[in-house]
């Protein structure tokens, strides 16, 4: 049976918004799509900011429906926009017509929200905060390239043309040397408890600093003060310090006795002020300069000068973006991966007012794999969730490893190495750069890899380093030694002592010095029987065997599985989309 949307109202929802930092690009292999109309969306909450999102996608043309639990917000909006209102969040994910959903919910139920949604194969744009904690939005994220989907995040600043207009200026070097940056986002109200003021104001100014500047703060600290409810802080003052030099302030309440939205930068050229509550002169450049005379500084003050920017509404152009995202397959300005960076800084500014504004640094999460106290890992390197290096092992900078890979006592990856997932590599082993192992490949005790082929301690030849790949699934046995330049194929097996000089088909067993075919392998790892069709009695398998080849032409109960695929597929689509709001699994299925 269908869940109904939680029933938390929309109307306690954030109604500020932000911008995020660089996008990255969606998956390749997302086709670009023609189409004839907008994307048809779902909005799902008609509260606070939902009802501005309800408003610009139905004059977009793109409004399909709407969801909210509250029977009188989905009256009226059925009477103003003559459009599908509903109460049950899986009848839209159910719904093969609509493309997006647009969620505009409290942020505690963004992550279950956004999750349930990508599950179901929508595109999706979720309101500022993606998430309320860096776990979760980074699984959002990897979610959604999974499953080869649209994420974008409501950081509205980004799309403002004064902040454009700003990034252009910084980019183009018309303002100079960036020195520092202030915010001021201060206003009476709109008083929360369900969330502080930093979680509610700051994302913006984070936001927009972060794509202004283009890079992450190093460290920063945070002080606050709770003057209405215990616990919940009214106000908060962000130093951060960044790797180019440039220093930024960030001041936020709302217990403040005006409006005031200004943010402000100082360079050796130019200063600016983006001043978002002037209706007119919303940002002003002001060339002022600073003189030595006498080897003391003396200001001296320049004509102002207002930069005329395009009257658009920067939600509009957001919402604009957001269905050219899903029609073209491109990834978003304000993409997952750039809402996972003020995430990051958030919970950095969190945990220094927690610990009395102590200077925290940023991003630096304790890593997702294991590496013992005696190994050494070099920065900067890629390792997968899951992955453990033991004893004097040594990753070297450049190399990349995947997910749940295994490296024994005295391991060597060296620069430029590339592992997939769930590579295990014995105690003993040296992988040299120019070696790549695929998923699944095994390496036994003390077995070797070269990448010279006549190697001289007197001459350097690393202009000659030839390529080694090890394909997916090969077993290289212990003492054995893979000589550069060659291919061992998928599956195939190296028996111990064995000297590999050429190429190795899939499947095939090699053994002696230097290493001859004796036989074919099965996937499970078993001996195959010989004649042209063998068939594994361990696993079942079956192959074919021609000449210098072999393949595999049915796993077991493959045949069963595709005899009938309709009722086998829909069940997996059924179990998928039905998942309530809070299941922790990724697909039912799994």
């Amino acid at each position: 049976m269908a869940s109904k949307m939680p029933s938390k109202t929309p109307e306690k929802q954030n109604g500020q918004r932000g911008n995020g930092t660089n996008a990255a690009s969606i998956s390749a292999n997302i086709p670009t799509v023609v189409r004839s109309k907008p994307p048809q969306v779902a909005v799902v909450g008609a509260g606070y900011w939902g009802k501005n999102l309800v408003r610009n996608f139905h004059n977009l043309g793109a409004l399909a429906a709407v969801c909210d639990t509250r029977p009188e917000a989905l009256k009226q909006v059925s009477e103003k926009y003559k459009v599908r209102v509903t109460a049950d969040y899986d009848e839209l994910l159910l719904d093969q017509s609509i493309d997006a959903v647009v969620i505009a919910l409290p942020a505690v139920m963004h992550y279950e929200s956004a999750k349930k949604a990508l599950l179901a194969g929508k595109d999706v744009y979720v309101e500022k905060p993606l998430a309320l904690h860096v776990p979760e939005a980074r699984e959002l994220v990897d979610l959604a390239h999974e499953q080869n989907r649209i994420l974008m995040v409501g950081h509205i600043l980004e799309y403002h043309p004064a902040i454009l207009e700003l990034k252009r200026l910084i980019t183009s070097g018309e303002l100079g040397k960036i020195q520092y940056i202030y915010s001021n986002r201060l206003n009476l109200g709109k008083l929360r408890t369900e969330e502080n003021i930093l979680w509610s104001f700051a994302p913006h100014d984070i936001s927009a600093i972060l794509f202004l500047l283009g890079e992450m703060p190093l460290e920063l600290s945070t002080h606050g003060g709770s003057y209405l409810n215990a616990g919940i802080v009214d106000t908060t003052l962000t130093s951060a310090v960044f790797r180019s030099g440039v220093r930024a302030h960030i001041f936020v309440s709302w217990l403040h006795p005006v409006k005031e939205q200004k943010l402000t930068i100082v360079a050796d050229k130019q200063m600016a002020v983006f001043d978002d509550v002037e209706p007119e002169r919303k940002l002003v450049l002001y060339p002022h300069r600073i003189n030595w005379v006498d080897r003391i500084p003396v200001a001296q003050k320049e004509e102002a000068r207002v930069v005329e920017i395009p009257r658009s509404e920067p939600l509009e152009n957001e919402c604009r973006h957001f269905l050219e995202s899903v029609s073209t397959r491109k990834a978003p300005r304000t993409d997952g991966e750039s809402a996972l960076k003020v995430l990051q800084v958030l919970e950095a500014c969190e945990l220094s007012l927690k610990n009395h504004h102590k200077l925290m640094a940023v991003g630096q999460d304790e890593p997702s794999y294991y590496a013992h106290s005696t190994a050494i890992v070099d920065k900067p390197c890629q390792i997968g969730a899951g992955t453990k290096i033991w004893h004097f092992s040594h990753v070297m900078a450049n190399s990349v490893m995947g997910k749940g890979c295994n490296l024994g006592q005295n391991v060597l990856i060296s620069s430029g190495v590339r592992l997939g997932d769930n590579v295990k590599i014995q105690n003993n082993v040296s992988v040299y750069t120019g070696v790549e192992l695929e998923d699944d490949v095994f390496c036994g005790p003390s077995m070797v890899f070269t990448n010279v082929f006549n190697p001289r301690s007197h001459i350097n030849r690393k202009n000659e380093y030839r390529k080694t790949l090890v394909k997916r699934g090969a077993s290289l046995g212990a003492n054995s030694t893979i000589v550069c330049g060659t291919t061992i194929g998928s599956y195939a097996f190296i028996g111990a002592g064995a000297v590999v000089t050429k190429d190795v088909p899939d499947y095939a067993l090699m053994m002696g010095v230097p290493a001859k075919q004796t036989g074919w392998m099965c996937y499970c790892g078993m001996g195959l029987p010989k004649g042209n069709s063998p068939e594994c009695a361990t696993c079942g398998r079956r192959y074919v065997i021609d000449k210098n080849s072999c393949r595999e032409v049915a796993a077991p109960n493959e045949a069963a599985a595709s005899a009938s695929p309709s009722k086998s597929t829909a069940t997996k689509e059924s179990k998928e989309v039905a998942q309530p709001v809070g299941s922790h699994s990724r697909t039912a299925a799994s």
